[in-house]
């Protein structure tokens, strides 16, 4: 464990100890300034944590290619809308991964979550964070989820991989200042799920000490 980066010695105690409990209604961020909050739609993700040999690491899905969808080609995380027959948003992200991903909501050790974020889709995205025991079965669903990959918590959490662009462009109407990380096994992480990553990161890090 000493050989391992700090980030990666940390136990799911001291993960779920930095996160909001379950259920918390927290302050939403905003992709967006000036959005109005009136009329999103609640939404959730899963945010699944494993450890593997080199030390933790964060699923991620790439979404299939649908002309239709904004996100379509997109880096995010397993999850989607709210339905009537969730009890909760760690219902929702748990269901929604097992549609995905194929992940068992019981193979899930739910830790916490972080706060709602305001989308420019015009959703209320809660993450919520779970540990995975590994290896674990995973099979994306091709009509949703293009892959099924991961990347070390350590790569993410260095600030060298990963800088703040302004999107689409400056001057355009939608334009916003936006997290893009460096590519990672051909895939990019940006926008709204670089966003939540970055925040997993910086609730967590105190953990480590000083």
């Amino acid at each position: 464990m000493d050989t391992l980066p700090p980030i990666d010695c940390l136990t799911c105690e001291a993960i779920r100890a930095r996160l909001a409990p379950l259920g918390e209604p927290g302050s939403p961020a905003t992709e967006m300034d000036g959005m109005s909050r009136v009329g999103l739609r609640r939404a959730a993700v899963l945010l699944p944590l494993y450890r593997d040999r080199d030390g933790w690491r964060l699923i991620f899905i790439r979404r299939a290619e649908h002309a239709a969808d904004r996100h379509s080609g997109e880096v995010g995380f397993p999850g989607g809308g709210h339905e009537q027959h969730d009890p909760d948003c760690a219902s929702t992200a748990l269901r929604e991964a097992e549609e995905e991903i194929g992940l068992a909501p019981p193979e899930v050790r739910l830790l916490g979550q972080l706060s709602p974020f305001c989308t420019v889709s015009r959703y209320l995205v809660t993450p919520v964070v779970g540990c995975v025991p590994w290896p674990q079965p995973l099979r994306a669903d091709g009509r949703e989820v293009a892959r099924v990959f991961s990347i070390p918590l350590a790569w993410l959490a260095d600030p060298a991989h990963h800088r703040i662009r302004t999107y689409p462009a400056p001057g355009h109407p939608q334009a916003r200042d936006l997290i893009f990380f460096d590519p990672y096994d051909g895939e990019q992480l940006w926008g709204v799920s670089a966003r939540i990553t970055v925040d997993l990161l910086a609730r967590i890090r105190p953990a480590l000490g000083p």
